[in-house]
Parts: structure tokens; C-alpha cells; sequence
């Protein structure tokens, strides 16, 4: 069965009469535009009065291209900021780097131009850490015995004194601070001259000038500076300035705190002078014992001056007169003598018989007793 429109719509041309008919009309039409341009106002006036309607037709892709968008968008702004985050802890710990290098490069300029200054080898040393006590104050340094350091030598920076070695081990040194409690150095302020000696106070940090008089003259702002009397630290380095002065009226003492100069908590590159300052050779002291020995060589000395008197005197017993040898004087105890007359000597004793002379006694002070008997039977056998 074949349909058939009515007979009311059988109007006209066919549709393939009407396609072509437009398509020829097209093609004009664009020939003519090519050529001439005179079709440019109608365009535009028909594209503007089409915009709204292809932004309508265009919304929903345009939606779903930005929803796509925002999220790949987030996404990547996310990645950069960790990205930038990453890069400027790299630039932080890089600048950190260069200015810890700076700074050194400032101190080991500064500790050069101290060690053109200070008289003697120096060698340059670094702390490697603290010391494991905490109640005290020291550093290790990266420098030992295979260096030459020794117990005793000072240590120094650009400013002034650090402290000294206190024990030397194969490859590291160990350093006690100036404000050790255990550390003293003996000082003496750069202004007037005067002396003393400053000691740590440990943990505070700073030094104190015991035994100081009340009226000492010592002000806040003085330089403190070694005096180079004990023979370790060479006189005129600076070891800390004068921060508070207490003077009491009633005690025996005065309260001098003093502030190191040198960089103890801030420096890691020290110098350590390898050489002691000469000192002249200390006078031998006296010994005790020497003039006591002087005395018994003295009193030695003089026993055979006085022993020689009563040899003297003993040894012309034997063939002296008796009133000679026996200190009494001549008188007319003896009769049948003249006055004034020599005395008679001792009569020979007989042959055979031992004589019994006064100067074979051995005890030399009876010399001065009475004559003994014999002397007064001399005058009987003149008779």
C-alpha cells in the first residue's frame, strides 16, 4: 500500500529540486563574498545575534572542561608548593652553611692577625666538644701529643685568654676555662697596674678578684690584662673587663666580678701557644741546715784553741817549778828560801823509781789546786 500525502501539501517544487536549488544559491553566495566582501556586515550581524545562543549550546561542555581544570590545576599548585617547600629548606640549610663558613673565615682572619701579634708559635686548633662533666668548664680540642701540645699551655683567641691545657692525650687536648672554679690566673688592671688574681665561678660564667681591699682602686669598665708573673701566660694579653664592684665599709674585703673577653662560649677555632714565655732563672733558695752546720764548724774550730791553753799549760808541769806550775804565788811557805830567789827545782828521783811529777796527771784543771806534797819535800832534802 503506498501512502500519499494529501493533496493539500503537494505543493511546489520536490525536496531535491529545493536542495539544489540552496546549494547553487550557497555557492553564489560565497563566490560573490570571496570576491567582492560585500556580505561581511550581514555576517556579523548575524553572528552577534547567534552568540548568546552557541554560549548556551556551549555552557555544559564549558562546565565540565572547568571542573577538570580546577582539580588539575590544584593538583599541580599543591606539587609545586612542596616542591618550592623542598628547594627553600635546601636554600636555608645552604645559606646557614654560608654563613657558618663566613663567620669562620671572619674568626680564623681575626685569629691569624692575633698570632702575627702574639710573640712565640701558636698552632691553630678546633673544639671538637665539651668535656662530659658537667659541673665543670672545658673543651676537647683536635690537637695532642702527636702535635707537640703539652700540660701547662695557655690558650687564646682574637680577644684574649680562653684557658689552658690540663691533659694531653694522643690526639686530643683537653682545655680548662678561665671560669672553671678550679682555674686562677694572676692579673692586674691595665689602667693603674695593680695586681691580683682572678678565679672562675663556674657556671655563671665569670671571675672574681678575691681578697681585694675595700679601698682598692678599681672601677667598672677596667681592663684586666695577664701580669705574666707565674711564667705561663704572657703579660699584656687581655682576659676580661670589670662588671660590678661591691665595696663594704665593714668587711675586710672588697667583691670585684669580672667578664671574660674572650669569645669562651661562641669561638670554635682557638690558638694554643706552643711556647712558654723565658723567664729568668729563680735564685736557689736558702737551706735551713747550712748555718747550723757553719755553727758546729765554728765551735770545731774553736775546741782545739781552747784545749791548746790547757795543754799549754799542762805540758810544763814536768820540768817547771812548782809555784809555777801550780799558780801559787813564791812566799815563806817554803823556808830556806830567799825571797826573790828562783825556785828550786824537783829532786831527781832515784834510780829505779818511777816519779810521780804533777804533769803526769792526765786532768789538766787541777793545775790549779795546792802544790802536792812532793813540791814541799824539796826545800826538807836542801836542808
Amino acid at each position: 500500500m503506498e501512502y500519499s500525502p494529501p493533496p493539500l501539501f503537494k505543493q511546489g517544487a520536490s525536496a531535491r529540486a529545493k536542495m539544489v536549488i540552496c546549494a547553487c544559491i550557497s555557492i553564489a553566495l560565497l563566490l560573490f563574498d570571496s570576491r567582492v566582501g560585500a556580505l561581511t556586515v550581514v555576517r556579523q550581524v548575524v553572528g552577534t545575534v547567534l552568540y548568546p545562543l552557541q554560549v548556551a549550546a556551549m555552557l555544559p561542555r564549558d562546565a565540565l572542561a572547568g571542573v577538570g581544570t580546577y582539580f588539575s590545576t590544584l593538583s599541580g599548585l599543591e606539587k609545586q608548593v612542596r616542591e618550592l617547600r623542598t628547594q627553600q629548606i635546601a636554600m636555608a640549610h645552604t645559606l646557614q652553611q654560608a654563613q657558618l663558613t663566613q663567620a669562620e673565615n671572619a674568626q680564623l682572619r681575626r685569629l691569624l692577625e692575633a698570632r702575627e701579634k702574639v710573640p712565640g708559635k701558636t698552632m691553630l686548633a678546633e673544639i671538637l666538644y665539651d668535656a662530659r662533666d658537667v659541673f665543670t668548664r672545658k673543651v676537647i680540642l683536635n690537637r695532642g701529643m702527636q702535635q707537640g701540645v703539652r700540660a701547662g699551655l695557655p690558650v687564646i683567641d682574637n680577644q684574649g685568654v680562653v684557658g689552658q691545657v690540663t691533659r694531653v692525650f694522643p690526639f686530643t687536648s683537653e682545655v680548662t676555662l678561665l671560669t672553671d672554679k678550679e682555674q686562677a690566673i694572676p692579673v692586674q688592671v691595665l689602667r693603674n697596674g695593680l695586681r691580683s688574681v682572678a678565679y672562675g665561678r663556674g657556671q655563671s660564667g665569670n671571675l672574681d678578684l678575691r681578697f681585694m681591699a675595700p679601698n682598692a682602686d678599681v672601677v667598672v669598665g677596667d681592663i684586666l690584662i695577664t701580669s705574666g708573673i707565674d711564667g705561663v701566660y704572657p703579660a699584656g694579653l687581655a682576659v676580661a673587663r670589670v662588671t660590678q664592684v661591691e665595696n663594704s665599709a665593714n668587711g675586710m674585703f672588697g667583691r670585684v666580678v669580672c667578664q671574660p673577653l674572650a669569645g669562651i662560649e661562641r669561638n670554635t677555632q682557638l690558638l694554643i701557644l706552643m711556647s712558654l714565655p723565658e723567664m729568668p732563672p729563680r735564685p736557689p733558695e736558702e737551706d735551713t741546715s747550712k748555718p747550723v752546720k757553719k755553727k758546729k764548724a765554728a765551735d770545731s774550730a774553736t775546741a782545739p784553741s781552747a784545749a791548746a791553753p790547757a795543754a799549754e799549760g799542762a805540758a810544763p808541769a814536768a820540768g817547771a817549778p812548782v809555784a809555777a806550775q801550780a799558780n801559787v804565788p813564791a812566799g815563806p811557805a817554803a823556808p830556806g828560801l830567799r825571797p826573790g830567789a828562783p825556785p828550786q827545782p824537783l829532786a831527781t828521783a832515784p834510780a829505779g823509781v818511777q816519779a810521780t811529777a804533777p804533769a803526769a796527771s792526765p786532768v789538766a784543771p787541777r793545775t790549779n789546786a795546792p802544790a802536792p806534797a812532793p813540791a814541799a819535800a824539796a826545800p826538807r832534802e836542801n836542808r
